[in-house]
């Protein structure tokens, strides 16, 4: 037992890991739900929600090409805002991804019991077991994992678009629908700009997840490379995956047709051109983007248990590492809690197993408010400390303080819309309680003066 990581993550895990690592389900099939809430202009709430994203990765990336961290965020608070600020992001960050973990396993067996007349909580345990035995054996076997997962969706996602795309023009045999009427033919707004608003808040939380790669980075032999990669590539992954994904959908279907929910974005799409018979291919690649998403969050709740455990903000056995580099009791730790919430899902009424999803609803935006205001402090301390990183936000202060003025607005947006009030308020019930945990533990010291664990560089990165 020791308590560094390995290296064990090859370059081309970081680079598909960057690509399409987080792509799950929630674009396959859940988009549906945000076309019909925002109809096409559902194309703007995309755009807003992938601008936000791409300006928060990219004060990420300073901050993680100047001190790659497997704890990432939650290290660079410690250093930035105080230990009580990293407490606090890196707990909100796990709580996020082992809520995630039910929730895919769950998914993922509807879609396998489909297929059998074995019961779905079968299905969800056994899938979750599997991803816990790999992510156990060593961090390489994530990364591969996620490397063929990842590339299924990308195959899987370009093929959409292509064939998309021969519909558009009529040259699809088969296909009943043609040419992008369908943009204006029901009006392009569904409920004006509420409705953009409303669709964004859905989509938002599809892109959680894409600051995993600064995190799995810290686990490869060239971390800085790897993030300055993903960091600088984010632009072109959301405009193809999901905007492209998203206009041949809208483009090409009308967002006022039930079966548009009934059957799932992408589903519905395929029927039209008239291929709805890869119905069975579609669910593969679905369950697929699950068991993706599912392994992400195992590693993702792992690594920041791990971190927070190597601060002292967790138990110390938690930062303990197999002979291969792996944090075996963050990860069993991390699944057991996930093992909880798949029979929970099935034991507890509805409501109940409702309200402990709701109460991860707005941990993104936290995690976002948070990252930004890290960067703020933080680049004066690097230019103290002599540091220029290889990648800096664009247009500072000034881009990174309307950032955080954006999510506040969003946050109040949320208060007030009725359904996205009680998923606000749970997030911020369990963030009151992680915070003042966070402040009785170390106080409200500013970030200037840390421990000598708060933001100290992952020294696994360099490990042979």
């Amino acid at each position: 037992m020791s308590n560094q990581l390995g290296s064990g993550l090859k370059p081309r895990h970081v680079t598909m890991i960057s690509i399409a690592g987080v792509i799950g389900a929630g674009l396959f099939v859940g988009s549906a739900t945000a076309i019909q809430l925002a109809g096409p202009a559902v194309l703007i709430s995309y755009g807003l929600a992938g601008t936000l994203v791409v300006l928060v990765m990219r004060m990420l990336g300073e901050m993680a090409t100047a001190h790659p961290d497997t704890g990432s965020f939650s290290t660079y608070a410690d250093r930035a805002i105080g230990r009580w600020a990293g407490f606090s992001i890196g707990w909100l960050y796990w709580w996020f991804w082992v809520v995630v973990i039910p929730v895919e396993a769950t998914a993922g067996a509807a879609i396998l019991s489909s297929w059998t007349d074995w019961p779905q909580w079968v299905f969800a345990l056994l899938i979750t077991a599997l991803l816990m035995g790999t992510n156990l054996f060593s961090v390489g076997n994530y990364g591969e994992f996620e490397f063929w997962f990842a590339l299924v969706k990308v195959i899987a996602i370009v093929a959409f678009i292509a064939v998309g795309v021969l519909a558009m023009i009529g040259a699809l045999p088969g296909s009943h629908t043609s040419g992008i009427s369908h943009l204006w033919s029901n009006g392009f707004f569904a409920d004006g700009f509420g409705g953009i608003i409303a669709a964004m808040l859905t989509t938002m939380f599809t892109f959680m997840g894409t600051e995993i790669v600064t995190i799995a980075a810290a686990e490869s032999p060239d971390p800085v490379g790897g993030i300055r990669k993903a960091v600088n590539s984010v632009i072109w992954r959301i405009s193809l995956f999901y905007l492209g994904s998203i206009f041949v959908v809208v483009a090409l279907v009308s967002w006022k047709s039930p079966d548009l929910l009934e059957n799932g974005s992408y589903q519905y799409a395929l029927d039209r051109m008239g291929l709805g018979g890869l119905s069975t291919v579609l669910d593969i690649v679905v369950l697929t983007a699950v068991a993706s998403c599912l392994n992400s969050a195992l590693y993702t709740a792992s690594r920041m248990a791990f971190s927070l455990s190597s601060r002292g903000d967790a138990p110390r056995a938690w930062s303990t590492t197999t002979s291969r580099g792996v944090p075996a009791w963050a990860i069993v730790v991390s699944t057991v809690v996930g093992f909880l919430g798949v029979i929970g899902n099935y034991l507890l009424p509805d409501k109940i197993f409702g309200y402990l999803l709701a109460s991860s609803g707005a941990i993104a935006l936290f995690v976002y408010i948070v990252i930004a205001a890290s960067q703020l402090r933080m680049r004066r301390q690097l230019e103290d400390e002599g540091v220029d990183p290889p990648v800096r936000m664009w247009a500072f202060p000034w881009l990174t303080r309307a950032t955080i003025a954006f999510i506040v607005v969003v946050l109040m947006i949320m208060a007030v819309r009725h359904g996205q009030r009680l998923e606000l308020w749970l997030s911020v019930a369990v963030a009151a309680v992680i915070i003042g945990a966070g402040i009785f533990k170390h106080g409200l010291r500013g970030g200037d003066d840390q421990s000598p664990a708060a933001g100290v560089q992952q020294e696994s990165a360099d490990a042979p």
